[in-house]
Parts: C-alpha cells; sequence; structure tokens
C-alpha cells in the first residue's frame, strides 16, 4: 500500500459516477425541451446492444421507453439517477465499481441525460447551439469513520474519529451534447482544509469506422489514473476507502497519488469496436498554493511535460467481462526549484479485470503491478539518497464478492518492495526503517452494507505481514513490529 506523497487521498474521493449529479432535479416540460428520442430500429443493432441493458450505451441518448423499463427492475432510486433516469446500479456493481455501462458513460463524457433539457427552439438533433441541464449539477459526499491501530502509536491517542474525515462537493454534469465534466471540491480533516480535488473535462463523440463503433475524446484532468474507467488504477482501487489515522508506508511508486492535484493533463483516448481502448496523455505541473510563476521555492514540478500511456483490450459477454491492459508515464522532477538536477521516474504498469455476473450476484477479480524505475540524481546531490539508481515496485489484488445491491465481501493482497537505501529509507520511530528496506506487504479485508444505493457502512481490517523492512522491530529505536499497526477501520460514506 504505496504512501502518499501530495495532494488529497485519491482513495477518499472516488464516488465517482454515483454523485456527481446528486441533486439534478427535472423541470417542467413547458421549460425545457426533450432530452431523448425515439430510435428506429435500425439505430439499435445486435452488435452495440449493451448486455446488461438493452440499451446503446454508447450513444449520449438513448429512447425513452427503455429508461421506464430499465426503472421498473431497478426500483430502488439513488441520487445517480437525477440526471439519467437509470437507477445506479446502472453504472455501478456497488459504488465506485463500474459496470460495462458505467464505463461507457463516462468515455461518452457525462453526457447521457433522462430529463430534460433546455434548447434552442427549432433546433434539431446533432445541431444544437444549446443543450443545458435544467438546474446545475451539484452534489455532496460525507464520509465518518473510526480507527482503532493493534498497538497505539506512542504519544498519541488510539481510536481516532473523524468526522468528516472527507467531505466533498461536486459539480459535474453534461454541458453540452459532447462535453461533460466532474469537478471536486474535498475538505479534509487531515489537512482542516478545503481545497480543488479530483477535476475531469471530457469533449466525447460517437462514429463508426468500417460498420465498428467508435468513441473518441479528449480529457482534461488533474491527478493521472482519475481518467481512468477500471477499478484496477491507483486513483480508482481497492480498497476503495482508507484511513487516514495510521502509519503510511515508506514507500511508493510516482503514479500511485504522489502527483494528484499537483498537475494538469491533457489527452486523446478512443474505444474501437468495444475492443481496444487506447490514451496518451502530456501532463505539465500545476501546483497549488504556490508562487506564480513557479520559482525556487517550487516542490516537485515537472521538467517538461510528463508523456502518458494507456491501453486496454476489453472482451464482454452477457455475463462476463474482461479487461487486460497496461499504461504509464516517463517523469522529469525537480525535487526543489525549477532548475539544476532532477529525479528520473519511469513507471510501468499492468493490469487486469474479471467480472462474472450470475442473476443478482457478481465476482470480481482484479490485479495489478506497477514497476518503477529511479534515477535519483538531485536527490544524490542533496544526500537525500544513497543509490542514484533504484527500483520500487508494488502489487495488488482483490476478489469481491456482491451477491446483491446490498451487501459485498472482499479481500485484498497488496505489496511494495525496492531497492535498499538507509538514507532514503532512513530510520526513524513509527514511520522508518531499521535497515533501509521499503518492504511492506499484508492483506487488507472489508464487508459493506449498502442500506441504499447511496449509503454505505463498511467493516475494514488490514493485517501487515511486513512494514517498512521487517516484520518485527521494523524501526528505530523503539522495535515496533509490522503487526502492531494492524488496523480496524470502520466508517460510513453517504452521497446526495
Amino acid at each position: 500500500m504505496a504512501s502518499r506523497r501530495a495532494g488529497f487521498s485519491a482513495r477518499a474521493t472516488i464516488l465517482s459516477l454515483l454523485v456527481v449529479l446528486a441533486s439534478i432535479p427535472g423541470a417542467p416540460a413547458s421549460a425545457v425541451t426533450p432530452a431523448v428520442t425515439p430510435a428506429s430500429p435500425t439505430d439499435i443493432s445486435r452488435s452495440s446492444i449493451d448486455p446488461l441493458l438493452g440499451v446503446r450505451a454508447d450513444r449520449a441518448v438513448a429512447p425513452a421507453a427503455l429508461y421506464a423499463a430499465f426503472a421498473k427492475i431497478h426500483k430502488m432510486v439513488p441520487a445517480f439517477s437525477r440526471q439519467t433516469g437509470l437507477a445506479c446500479s446502472s453504472c455501478h456493481y456497488q459504488f465506485p465499481q463500474l459496470t460495462p455501462f458505467g464505463r461507457l458513460f463516462k468515455l461518452n463524457g457525462y453526457t447521457l441525460t433522462g430529463i430534460p433539457t433546455i434548447g434552442q427552439p427549432g433546433e434539431g438533433p446533432g445541431h444544437e447551439s444549446l443543450k443545458l441541464l435544467s438546474v446545475p449539477g451539484v452534489a455532496v459526499m460525507t464520509v465518518g469513520s473510526l480507527t482503532q491501530i493493534r498497538t497505539t502509536v506512542p504519544e498519541t491517542q488510539n481510536g481516532t474519529v473523524a468526522f468528516p474525515q472527507e467531505f466533498s462537493v461536486f459539480l459535474a454534469g453534461q454541458i453540452s451534447p459532447h462535453l461533460g465534466t466532474f469537478t471536486q471540491f474535498t475538505y479534509a480533516a487531515a489537512d482542516g482544509s478545503f481545497g480543488i480535488d479530483n477535476i475531469d473535462v471530457r469533449y466525447a463523440k460517437h462514429g463508426t469506422v468500417s460498420d465498428r463503433d467508435l468513441i473518441f475524446g479528449v480529457t482534461l484532468h488533474n491527478n493521472p489514473t482519475v481518467q481512468d474507467v477500471w477499478n484496477t488504477v491507483p486513483a480508482w482501487g481497492y480498497p476503495f476507502m482508507e484511513s487516514e489515522a495510521v502509519p503510511s508506508p515508506i514507500a511508493g511508486t510516482l503514479i500511485d497519488g504522489a502527483l494528484g492535484q499537483q498537475v494538469l493533463g491533457l489527452g486523446a483516448y478512443t474505444l474501437f469496436d468495444h475492443l481496444l481502448y487506447a490514451e496518451f496523455t502530456a501532463y505539465r505541473s500545476a501546483l497549488q498554493g504556490g508562487a506564480m510563476p513557479l520559482d525556487s521555492e517550487a516542490s516537485n514540478a515537472t521538467s517538461g511535460v510528463i508523456p502518458y500511456w494507456r491501453v486496454a483490450l476489453e472482451h464482454e459477454t452477457p455475463s462476463t467481462s474482461l479487461m487486460l491492459g497496461t499504461y504509464g508515464f516517463v517523469a522529469h522532477i525537480f525535487p526543489t526549484g525549477v532548475s539544476g538536477a532532477t529525479n528520473n521516474y519511469t513507471d510501468v504498469a499492468v493490469d487486469a479485470e474479471i467480472e462474472q455476473r450470475a442473476g443478482t450476484s457478481t465476482w470480481i477479480g482484479r490485479g495489478s503491478y506497477i514497476h518503477e524505475k529511479e534515477d535519483l540524481n538531485a536527490s544524490l546531490l542533496s544526500e537525500e539518497a544513497a543509490n542514484a539508481h533504484q527500483t520500487v515496485w508494488t502489487a495488488r489484488a482483490s476478489v469481491a464478492y456482491l451477491p446483491d445491491l446490498r451487501y459485498a465481501f472482499t479481500l485484498g493482497y497488496f505489496q511494495t518492495s525496492g531497492t535498499n537505501d538507509r538514507v532514503l529509507y532512513a530510520p526513524a520511530p513509527v514511520t522508518g526503517s531499521s535497515n533501509g528496506s521499503p518492504n511492506t506487504s499484508g492483506v487488507v479485508g472489508e464487508f459493506n452494507f449498502n442500506a441504499w444505493q447511496n449509503t454505505r457502512f463498511g467493516l475494514q481490517y488490514t493485517a501487515y505481514n511486513h512494514f517498512n523492512g521487517s516484520s518485527t522491530g521494523y524501526d528505530v529505536p523503539r522495535g515496533r513490529n509490522a503487526s502492531d499497526n494492524n488496523t480496524l477501520y470502520l466508517y460510513t460514506w453517504l452521497a446526495f
């Protein structure tokens, strides 16, 4: 489980599609123009039917009759349904775990609407100069938690209560027929501050190539992997919620949340024939709270741009979803200032996901491996590292069983390892390493009860086999054991 090196915790802000439109009500039909229109028989082909819904998920709108039929199947009425006219379970197995339909909703720029919209009279579909939701998308998420560590950290109080642990306001939804946004502002109790969090603005269109479906678009976002649609990447991976009141492992890869809210990326992506996904994004520093332009006081500014790639193959059947992919980037970072030597990171990851549906139940298996090559030239010069050339790698795997919409059981394994460095991973009480090793491993199990589709009660337990290089006496001088950091975490996650 990687350390958090910058920004808000990505995992504490991953409600995504469930909450961004939580408070969008319908408007009187006399004041607006319809958002959905019936489709002709030729509009829906066997190859383009979403296996879960029988709906053209790759289009920005779908027939109103299909919305009505789906609403009868899913009788729960969560917040997300206010824009789309669909239940939360159409896009999520349980939030934030996306269904195939949910992935297509995001790739289409958050523009699917099931409520009337404000438009210019006399304009037909595809020629709109105005298509506004009747009310801007505003939503709220809040998390409260209790954290109990097995062995109290010296000179601290155990049994930490955080309310709110996180409190987020979302401004999001369709902006135009092809443009949508997911914008999040978060208060974090650990920082005692309110600020910008995850942002993803998308322009997307749909077409065909040799009678094959093609989605293509552009994304502007501020957290590498937040734009992704699979729950294997760092921004959306398991565990989906974590305590901020526990000791953090000493090492992690740069792509694993370290650049969140510290960069801005502009990328282009495409999904061809519901089979091949490809994306390329370039990131540049967009530090929060620093001088403009960046100067000698800046921390972790990029040198040039950071190129990021993502390629994934997916396969869908009525009961099974499969994905195999790779992603990564190459980053040159100034630890301090905007000139001089840099630390260079090359992160390459492979990931896979399988979803097996049977009636109301779902099994989900996920795995990822990230390998980071580090050339720490700047840290070596400043004597903050003993070795210029190092590696760090992380591996994660999890299996989830969701018998229905209310319950979920998940078991995961995590491991971080890398090159020994007694300077970079120096001895220190609680958070240090006695032998200069970053090795950390363990398991995390979780039980969820979703009283409603937008209300969750979670019970999570994390058990460490190794922590910062050892199972026993990993820190100096106190000699704390890895199992002393085992954590019981109770939380409530609400969206409205």
